[in-house]
């Protein structure tokens, strides 16, 4: 509990002026619990013994004023606590996926989608419940605990000795229930995450699993989860709830104790029958508060283990360090200087060297796992080189800011990412809108045929997934976006692998346009991708086998020749 209140004190200390109201609201909701319990003996002793007529008109008015001074300040402690609370988890949440965007990729390749999901919605409002609702509960609780409890002392001091020694006993039994909750809650959070992970891969693979007719499979294997996840809750129910009979139990000992003393005093004469109910009723009244703040506390151990997984997150470092320096020159080559990449124990790329000099066209190609994907990932910078050195102008982008040398990249990759808005929005992706340059590259990609067709025109919401466009629509309005972007690095990874050759020709002649002044990679899917770029390199088991021009490789190189004989097939 102390390590999640450190953690969101900083964030606290920013609304002062709002806790300060908030207490103000909890002082007063004590005060008015509390004034209550002590208005009975009054009520009792001064209207119905004494038959006081004064008091008559003055109690009730009183008794009133108490209640609207517990409600309104219930009121003014709840609304603030809970502007808090949702404003600290709205900032929260910005902070992990602030955490999150800055990982590099290999984070992601390892991490489940719907885990980080589900940290992001369904353990960060498990913090909202402690800022907004339990830690002010706390707080008015036990305010409401000290005031009646003065006033059960104030009544009658021999009586108040016996709640005063048997209530501490229940902490023992409490702080173990604590314990097990705390444990239980953290298998609960891992299994709703592996529920959100679980319903992520099918959402996102529902064509494969339709047509593989495994809906069965997938739903047998939702059930587990879900099934876990039920045996879980219950297991916290049933700890949870414990809380409330050890409650009631000891509560009813001392109830029974003081109506024995306290009946022994009233019928000796040594204690009004006021005091003796009002002592009682103060009494009664404790006995919410305090169960309220054990299960409170049980609760918390929740929201304790959401919070360590929470600022997990928030806690996270790149592996890709940050610096400052921007890269603001032109580029004018890209050179690879003895580079080698392991993705953990696994090499992916061998000691290759290479140079890219602009409006060049350099052509990756290679068997599956030779390692082209891998020099694409390095001239992105979604990793560092494990030995050698990536340079740009024969500079190392390691000391470079990696979004200022990200800025002048654009890729194009097999797999097309198209986000739920506008076509115009998804080809201006990252770059500020222009309407005409946005017809343009769409032109030059060879989409705006079919996009000038659409109801709305580039102004046409697309789908998730853009799951109202095929395959080729889709590839076409990415290709748009790149060329939007007029990048000074140009990187194709088998970006017309879903297009028809009629349309990958006219790809290609608006591609000669826009490599002029580029440094343009072509990670290669046809031959005639490859045939006319300046610079081949042919890549197997992350070494580089062979490098030259398509007519020098077809003579001299084995690998390339068989490669070749596979396109031509």
């Amino acid at each position: 509990m102390k390590i999640v209140l450190k953690r969101l004190l900083p964030y606290l200390k920013d609304y002062k002026f709002q806790l300060f109201i908030a207490i103000i609201g909890m002082i007063a909701t004590a005060i008015g619990t509390s004034a209550s319990a002590y208005l009975v003996k009054p009520v009792l002793d001064e209207i119905f013994i004494n038959k006081d007529k004064e008091m008559l008109k003055i109690l009730p008015f009183l008794v009133i004023f108490m209640y609207l001074l517990k409600g309104g300040g219930r009121f003014i402690q709840t609304y603030y606590t809970e502007y808090i609370g949702q404003d600290i988890i709205r900032r929260l949440r910005d902070k992990m996926l602030d955490s999150l965007l800055l990982m590099d990729m290999g984070y992601f390749v390892k991490q489940r989608s719907g885990e980080l999901i589900s940290r992001i919605t369904n353990d960060i409002n498990r913090i909202r419940n402690v800022v907004a609702n339990m830690v002010p509960e706390l707080l008015r609780e036990s305010l409401t605990i000290i005031a009646l409890t003065a006033v059960v002392i104030y009544q009658s001091p021999k009586l108040a000795l016996y709640f005063l020694v048997i209530m501490p006993l229940a902490i023992y039994p409490l702080s173990l229930l604590a314990k097990r909750m705390k444990k239980i809650s953290k298998k609960s959070q891992e299994k709703i995450s592996d529920i959100t992970s679980h319903l992520t891969e099918i959402f996102n693979n529902i064509e494969i699993i339709k047509s593989n007719v495994s809906e069965k499979k997938e739903l047998e294997r939702f059930k587990e989860h879900n099934s876990h996840f039920f045996n879980i809750t219950m297991k916290s129910v049933k700890t949870s709830e414990l809380v409330s009979p050890l409650m009631e139990v000891l509560g009813a000992i001392v109830v029974a104790l003081v109506i024995i003393v306290g009946g022994n005093e009233v019928i000796e004469g040594k204690m009004s029958v006021g005091s003796f109910f009002s002592f009682m009723t103060a009494l009664f009244m404790l006995y919410t508060p305090i169960k309220k703040v054990s299960s409170i506390y049980n609760k918390l151990q929740d929201a304790i283990a959401a919070s360590e997984r929470i600022f997990e997150i928030i806690d996270l470092k790149p592996t890709i360090k940050v610096n400052k320096n921007k890269f603001k020159e032109e580029i004018k080559d890209i050179k690879f200087e003895n580079v080698s990449l392991y993705y953990d124990d696994k090499k992916a790329l061998d000691n290759v060297s290479f140079t890219a000099k602009k409006r060049e066209v350099i052509a990756l190609v290679g068997d599956s796992g030779g390692g082209k994907s891998s020099i694409v990932n390095l001239l992105v910078r979604f990793y560092d080189p494990s030995e050698g050195r990536v340079l740009f102008n024969d500079k190392d982008i390691k000391d470079f800011d990696v979004k200022s040398i990200r800025k002048k990249i654009a890729l194009v990759t097999q797999r097309i990412y198209i986000f739920r808005d506008t076509v115009a929005q998804n080809v201006a992706y990252g770059e500020d809108f222009d309407e005409e340059r946005v017809i343009e590259a769409l032109k030059l990609a060879n989409a705006y045929e079919f996009v000038e067709q659409m109801e709305k025109g580039i102004y046409t919401e697309l789908d998730e997934f853009g799951a109202n466009l095929s395959g080729g629509q889709r590839q076409r309005i990415a290709l748009a976006r790149a060329i939007y972007k007029n990048p000074e690095v140009l990187i194709l990874d088998e970006a017309t692998s879903a297009l028809d050759t009629k349309s990958e020709q006219k790809i290609q002649e608006a591609l000669k346009n826009i490599t002029k002044d580029k440094i343009t990679f072509i990670v290669a899917h046809r031959l005639s991708t490859i045939q006319n770029a300046d610079k081949i390199l042919v890549m197997s088991k992350g070494k580089k086998i062979c490098e030259g021009k398509h007519n020098e490789l077809i003579k001299s190189c084995e690998e390339y020749q068989k490669l070749h004989n596979i396109f031509q097939n």
